[in-house]
């Protein structure tokens, strides 16, 4: 699906629907267009991407590809292409799956792709144009910023799930120790690395932005860029402090499952300690010899009962003087 948008030196915006009105956009170095392409299909590709801009093959491939493309940028000269990831804002960071968003950026034209159909990130660009028309008349680098914080913006609402579930998690490692409570941890400690996978070359990206000397964003917009990279590092020192608190916790866990086991075979330990005096004496008169005294001692049953409970009494004594119980 192609969606585009066209915003005049007059401060208009306009919907071109047609190749002629876009081919003349492009060609006329007046105003700002924007396309974006939304689940492209083949000829959109050919139509749009090769025929009417003339983009890299290169480009158009990563745009086609359906695998995972690390997030990077390239100067074609004329123009430069983004590789950037998306989040969904609300979206449990169990199942977090990033959108890959690819972006040409050029003098005064700005060019979307992505696969999904509904991307929040340009429905909410779009909602913010039409409130602020800063967004576009600053020019297509300014636009691209804006789009680009956006994007990454959303992810502070998974970092802040995040948080709640490692704080949620401190409570119930030592408390209630469960299997459950494990596969919390685990889940969370996946979560994270997926996120640092993704936000640390998206860094790289932004940082090459702000400072290199691309011709197609000026010295002005390159501030703004820099305050996206600000906004990419504090995600990094959060998802940095996160690990190492699920790490925390996974030890905390594996300690808490250690001492609790430890506590078992202490008490098993006891009480098979108390037991083998007692099995000894059964076993000494269970051997049914013919001369033994004691088998026809009229007191040898109950005697046998005083020696054994004065045994565990004693031996009780002892542990619990001992501290192991």
């Amino acid at each position: 699906m192609i969606h585009s948008l066209y915003f005049s030196e007059s401060g208009q915006i306009q919907q071109l629907h047609d190749q002629p009105s876009i081919r003349t956009a492009i060609s006329g170095k007046k105003g700002l267009l924007w396309i974006n392409i939304s689940n492209p299909q083949a000829d959109e590709i050919q139509d749009i991407l090769s025929n009417l801009f003339n983009f890299h093959p290169l480009s158009i491939e990563d745009c086609q590809s359906v695998g995972y493309q690390p997030p990077k940028v390239d100067d074609f000269g004329d123009y430069i292409f983004l590789i950037m990831h998306a989040v969904h804002p609300g979206e449990d960071f169990r199942e977090m799956e990033t959108s890959e968003l690819n972006i040409y950026l050029g003098e005064n034209f700005l060019v979307t792709v992505h696969q999904e159909e509904n991307l929040t990130a340009i429905n909410s660009l779009i909602q913010r144009i039409h409130r602020d028309n800063r967004v576009y008349q600053f020019g297509s680098d300014f636009l691209c910023h804006a789009l680009l914080d956006t994007v990454v913006d959303e992810y502070f609402p998974i970092l802040d799930e995040m948080e709640l579930e490692i704080d949620q998690l401190e409570d119930n490692v030592l408390e209630t120790p469960k299997p459950e409570t494990l596969e919390r941890i685990l889940a969370l400690k996946h979560g994270v690395m997926a996120l640092r996978r993704i936000i640390a070359p998206q860094r790289e990206v932004i940082n090459k932005l702000s400072r290199d000397e691309f011709p197609q964003i000026d010295k002005q917009s390159q501030i703004y860029f820099r305050d996206i990279y600000d906004h990419l590092v504090r995600i990094q020192d959060m998802s940095e402090t996160i690990r190492d608190l699920v790490s925390s916790a996974l030890e905390i866990y594996l300690s808490s499952t250690s001492l609790k086991l430890n506590n078992v075979m202490k008490a098993l330990t006891i009480v098979s300690t108390i037991f083998l005096p007692i099995t000894f004496l059964a076993g000494v008169y269970g051997m049914n010899f013919r001369f033994m005294p004691e088998l026809t001692w009229k007191f040898g049953y109950p005697m046998v009962w005083i020696i054994s409970l004065l045994i565990i009494a004693v031996m009780l004594l002892f542990f619990r003087k001992r501290g192991w119980f």
